[in-house]
């Protein structure tokens, strides 16, 4: 059995802990949301599901083994809507219900009478006149936005205007956060970190909110002002229209049909433990390894003037009771005699 050596390792100075931030871009065509794979509103990876609260986007067939899921859809309003008193709205209390989750989980609560906050286009809390009681919701997969969104890089390229031009180069809007801050409001949300989605320069054209940790989107339903959004035939709804009198599947689907690109840089942190490993110039000198003998001797060096050698290639690291928890394999061999000294520098992603 060979002889075991261990190297004690000093917690301050021998081992440190690193983070190191990932991006990778994330594209999304319209093509891929609304066309490729059937004819809007159908299509082979667009999932509805029976119960109509929401609608799910994947980049193949989403029968296929090799599909992706993408983002789900959804919209909803507050039940201080005016929207929410309207005789002969469709699904009202499932678009209430709906609205009041993602407030509840994004924004949570009123400090004063404990009800769930409203959403507003830069969440400067009590200024009424930038309140979004009628939202769609875009929720994106973690398969995708991964740890979360980075800040500064959501981009959405939405069509408004006339059904038959919906994506015309002249009724285009391009929401995005570049030019917002993080944690912009007055107010830290159990949501997180969170952008404001402009569709132009000024502070008139906030309308919507960009949730970077939960990688939600929210948009005003504003942002739709001149839309028209088809029911049946030639039938036209204005979006104030749909969202009342239309269900929540065919407005998902009256959305889709709108966007033209989706962009943004995901987010992977990696945390490190990295330990150094110092190979001290007295020490490791011979080896361990039963290859190392001749004749059940072991064999060091052949000429009493020669210095004894060795070769690293393996680093194993142990817990206090000396039992194997990890083992780092170099590249190649290190020669290792009592004229130098090592330091090995191994790091454990996780």
């Amino acid at each position: 059995m060979p002889v075991q050596n261990y190297e004690l390792l000093n917690s301050n100075a021998d081992v440190t802990t690193t983070k190191t931030l990932l991006h990778e871009a994330i594209p999304v065509t319209g093509t891929i949301v609304s066309g490729t794979y059937g004819t809007w509103p159908d299509g082979g990876n667009i999932k509805n599901y029976t119960h109509g609260m929401f609608q799910s986007v994947y980049d193949y067939p989403y029968l296929s083994s090799s599909a992706n899921h993408i983002f789900d859809l959804t919209m909803g309003y507050d039940e201080g809507s005016a929207l929410s008193q309207s005789a002969g709205g469709v699904m009202q209390k499932k678009k209430v219900n709906l609205y009041n989750q993602f407030a509840q989980v994004l924004l949570g609560y009123t400090g004063s009478d404990n009800q769930v906050e409203i959403f507003e286009s830069d969440l400067d809390y009590g200024d009424n006149d930038r309140q979004m009681k009628e939202c769609f919701f875009v929720s994106f997969s973690r398969l995708l936005s991964k740890d979360q969104v980075k800040p500064g890089t959501f981009s959405m390229e939405l069509g408004d205007g006339a059904w038959a031009t919906a994506l015309n180069s002249a009724t285009l809007k391009t929401l995005t956060d570049a030019s917002a801050s993080i944690t912009a409001g007055t107010k830290t949300t159990p949501g997180g970190e969170y952008g404001v989605l402009y569709s132009g320069s000024n502070a008139d054209s906030r309308c919507g909110l960009v949730f970077y940790e939960a990688g939600i989107a929210v948009l005003s339903s504003s942002v739709f002002a001149n839309a028209q959004f088809l029911v049946t035939g030639a039938v036209t709804h204005s979006v104030e229209e749909q969202f009342m009198s239309g269900t929540i599947t065919g407005s998902c689907s009256a959305l889709r049909h709108r966007i033209k690109n989706i962009s943004y840089n995901n987010t992977t942190e990696i945390n490190s433990t990295i330990y150094f490993c110092r190979v001290p110039h007295n020490k490791y000198n011979y080896s361990s390894n039963p290859t190392y003998t001749t004749d059940s001797k072991i064999v060091v060096k052949n000429q009493a003037s020669d210095s004894p050698v060795s070769y690293i290639t393996t680093v194993g690291l142990y817990n206090s009771a000396n039992e194997l928890l990890a083992v780092a394999k170099l590249s190649e061999p290190l020669r290792k005699d009592p004229t130098n000294s090592i330091t090995l520098r191994v790091r454990l992603d996780y």
